[in-house]
């Protein structure tokens, strides 16, 4: 039995010093067992989904089980490598929570302190300065449609507001709501084709959804996709392009938005999916890209304020 030990512990002796060689000629220094179970830690995600204003249909859930877009970025974080969490709770915004994850994730409406339309637990006022004090430190932020939609900055809606008196979440997003018009197709102009799910898409594509009118950009937005507005209807996009998608630094921290993601079938479309998944990965860090500011080169006329819609009639 000694002598069975001994060629088993001789044996586990060489392999141990071959693979110590391998990692040395690798320029590793890890020990070879961690090189033989080192495995890629998958990025975490907070899916926030609470609506205190209108609840959108891709968030809805029913029966108690996950939304439309809920199940749809579970699905995409299982098999690219990221871990989602999906909640409609605000009272998950505190500090030491927030650690926890790698990105966070807002498709939501409205003042996120007020329960509003869901009646789910709002985020305190103080969790709202952690969620921004953490992407500033270094944790990415990604937003889609309707997160521009949330905590608006006072002031006339149909007019730019300074940066100072801008809401503390719109100055780190980079852009806020106005109004939207009909669902229609319109065209989505790509201005950065080396960001990260953008490399195999064509020049320009056209997708149906609802789209916003956006206000108060950030002067270092990265516009990624431009809002083509010619030919499209209604008193909203009676203005120039405007950003439509795009990336920005907030301190340490990475934030991705896209306008995109109000219909259930945009969730599936494969081209929303691949320029979803670029702006999680370069948020959460697995990719780089360079995002310096281009938003007066490829949409010099942004901040024009379309016209107010015309009253309603009363009779």
């Amino acid at each position: 039995m000694s002598q069975l030990l001994s060629s088993f512990i001789s044996e586990l002796i060489d392999r141990r010093q071959a693979l110590r060689r391998l990692s040395a000629a690798g320029g590793l220094l890890l020990e070879p067992a961690l090189v033989a179970l080192a495995k890629p830690t998958p990025r975490r995600v907070l899916f926030f989904t609470k609506s205190s204003g209108y609840q959108h249909s891709v968030i809805k859930r029913n029966n108690g089980g996950l939304g439309h877009a809920e199940k749809i970025l579970t699905d995409l974080g299982n098999s690219h490598g990221f871990e989602v969490t999906a909640t409609k709770d605000g009272s998950i915004f505190t500090a030491d929570n927030l650690k926890k994850y790698d990105v966070i994730f807002f498709v939501t409406t409205g003042d996120l302190t007020q329960p509003g339309e869901d009646k789910n637990p709002p985020i305190s006022v103080e969790g709202k300065v952690a969620l921004l004090e953490a992407i500033r430190g270094g944790k990415g932020f990604v937003g889609s449609h309707c997160a521009s939609d949330t905590f608006h900055s006072p002031g006339e809606a149909f007019a730019t507001q300074p940066i100072e008196q801008r809401d503390t979440y719109i100055r780190m997003l980079g852009g806020e709501f106005i109004r939207h018009g009909v669902q229609q197709e319109a065209t989505m102009k790509i201005e950065s084709p080396r960001f990260p799910g953008c490399e195999k898409l064509q020049k320009e594509f056209r997708i149906k959804d609802e789209w916003y009118s956006l206000k108060n950009f950030a002067s270092d937005l990265h516009v990624i996709l431009v809002q083509e507005t010619q030919g499209m209807e209604g008193t909203d996009y009676q203005r120039p392009a405007y950003p439509a998608t795009w990336g920005r630094m907030h301190g340490k921290g990475r934030v991705f938005y896209t306008s995109m993601g109000h219909r259930e079938d945009v969730w599936t479309n494969p081209t929303f999916q691949a320029i979803l998944l670029g702006g999680l990965s370069w948020t959460a860090g697995t990719v780089n890209a360079k995002v310096p500011p281009n938003i007066k080169a490829v949409t010099p006329q942004a901040e024009t304020i379309p016209p107010k819609p015309p009253k309603k009639e009363t009779s």
